[in-house]
């Protein structure tokens, strides 16, 4: 067993617990606040230029033009939990922050990508840097790739990091523009809105799985059983609720699961399965017409009663508060 991971788990557990969130919502507010002070001090073009090029939403944030300065303010206390995931794609300058305690220097032309949850330190950063910037909540993340997950994004990475040549970058940068410009349409369409999200994770993909062999050659066993287990949570999680069935279909013992998932991931494997179980019945109260006892029905409960428990444990609201707070 990987002494760091033991390490990394026990660490990475205590500080969650502790850590200040930046949420999407606070990153809007964050520039709005900051857009009034330089109003203030009269430098309305710099203003007009950060409304101009984000769009933020409790959602999705698509930034053309990225300046680390501008929230470098919240992190120089501690780290910081990002709730959403995030891509950064820096395009001039360097910075050279620490992501779920890994410390890196990153330079123009770096694709970084921080999982849900993240944790991040900013340290140094220089004068120049420039990036753009792409975020979206994990519902809006389920609505764009729906079922068939990209494996970049399954969950077995809290991050990850890869150069772009000057052809990938036009190409997904090209994917970003659009996504900018539909979102700052009168009537943007909501099915254009979910396609370009997924065909800019997807192409993300892709590209990450070029760099996957360098990737697995450096990962450990555990690791590597954490990345299987979560392709399987992501996938049969709607029917599949317990740990022994996700221990047969990897050919090990329940209890020998049990420990390596904690071990690779903080967390046991249970709370991985109902995290994947809660988002799916989430977005159906969310985003389908069907009943409660239908989606109980669906997601292999033995009645209402058993799913509605569940539910409230997890979220502290029945299924009907929840849809009717949405």
């Amino acid at each position: 067993m990987s002494l760091f991971f033991i390490i990394f788990a026990a660490k990475y557990k205590t500080i969650m617990a502790e850590l200040r969130q930046f949420s999407l919502m606070q990153l809007q507010r964050l520039l709005s606040s900051t857009n009034g002070e330089l109003t203030e001090n009269g430098s309305a073009s710099q203003q007009d230029a950060m409304l101009v090029d984000n769009y933020i939403s409790q959602n999705l944030a698509v930034s053309r033009r990225v300046e680390p300065q501008i929230v470098y303010e919240q992190f120089k206390d501690g780290p910081m939990l990002m709730p959403e995931m995030r891509v950064l794609i820096v395009t001039q300058g360097w910075v050279e922050p620490t992501i779920n305690l890994k410390p890196y220097h990153f330079e123009a032309g770096q694709l970084i990508f921080v999982g849900r949850n993240g944790i991040i330190q900013v340290g140094n950063i220089s004068d120049d840097v420039r990036g753009i910037g792409f975020s979206l909540s994990d519902d809006l993340f389920s609505l764009a790739v729906g079922s068939h997950l990209p494996k970049a994004f399954d969950g077995h990475l809290r991050d990850f990091n890869f150069h772009l040549s000057s052809e990938e970058f036009d190409f997904l940068d090209s994917i970003h523009s659009l996504l900018y410009k539909n979102m700052h349409q009168p009537e943007h369409d909501a099915q254009v809105t979910l396609s370009l999200i997924s065909s800019f994770l997807w192409y993300v993909n892709q590209l990450w799985r070029q760099h996957e062999v360098i990737t697995r050659q450096t990962q450990t066993h555990e690791q590597r059983i954490f990345s299987d287990f979560i392709q399987l949570v992501n996938r049969d999680a709607p029917r599949q609720h317990h740990v022994e069935y996700y221990a047969s279909q990897l050919c090990l013992t329940p209890r020998y699961v049990s420990t390596l998932i904690r071990q690779a991931s903080g967390k046991p494997p249970k709370e991985w399965i109902d995290e994947a179980l809660l988002t799916h019945i989430k977005i159906e109260l969310k985003h389908s017409d069907k009943t409660v006892a239908q989606i109980s029905d669906e997601t292999n409960f033995p009645n209402p009663s058993f799913f509605s428990k569940f539910f409230k444990r997890l979220t502290g609201m029945t299924p009907g508060e929840y849809r009717e707070s949405q």
